[in-house]
């Protein structure tokens, strides 16, 4: 139902936010990535809120901080996520991919905010990961010293179905009658 792919878009979206934001605060705050393997990383979905994760103990994954952070997020968990939901509430390839670069803005902008001076830099890993598949192509992501991000999506997380909602990065934004951000 419309209502199911709405769902699980949104769904998809947090998980996808959960990942990023720990893989990429790693790596911007220690220089590792965790490894965030599926037969690691214990998720708990709460009656309420968002899943919970948890790892039973660091291990850092080996190899430069762009290929540990794709092997990390994009190939271990979303992969398999996005072909699961795909085929449950028939959501196409760019949405997902679109909901994964979107997840991984939102973490650098909060880690900008939180720590603007991270001893690794995260805005060139997010540019890496934003250039490579299956990221590359989902939208147009800016930075600006001391202005922060923005990301334009080149598709739709489906949120334009809730009522008067966008998301804030929506490439309908300006073309949906009464909606804004």
């Amino acid at each position: 139902t419309g209502a199911g792919r709405v769902a699980a878009s949104t769904a998809q979206l947090g998980l996808a936010s959960r990942l990023w934001s720990v893989a990429l605060g790693c790596a911007a705050l220690g220089g590792v990535v965790p490894d965030l393997g599926p037969g690691r990383l214990w998720w708990r979905g709460p009656s309420a809120g968002p899943v919970e994760l948890r790892l039973p103990g660091p291990r850092p994954l080996p190899g430069p901080l762009p290929e540990a952070l794709h092997r990390a997020v994009a190939v271990d968990h979303l992969a398999t996520l996005d072909e699961a939901v795909r085929g449950r509430y028939a959501l196409s390839p760019q949405i997902l991919r679109g909901n994964a670069a979107s997840a991984l803005v939102g973490a650098v902008r909060v880690l900008l905010d939180r720590v603007p001076n991270a001893p690794f830099p995260p805005v060139p890993l997010v540019e890496h990961l934003l250039a490579r598949a299956p990221l590359a192509g989902t939208g147009t992501f800016l930075h600006e010293e001391g202005l922060g991000v923005a990301f334009t999506r080149r598709s739709c997380c489906l949120y334009y179905r809730l009522p008067a909602a966008t998301c804030g990065d929506c490439v309908l934004r300006t073309r949906v009658p009464g909606r804004t951000a």
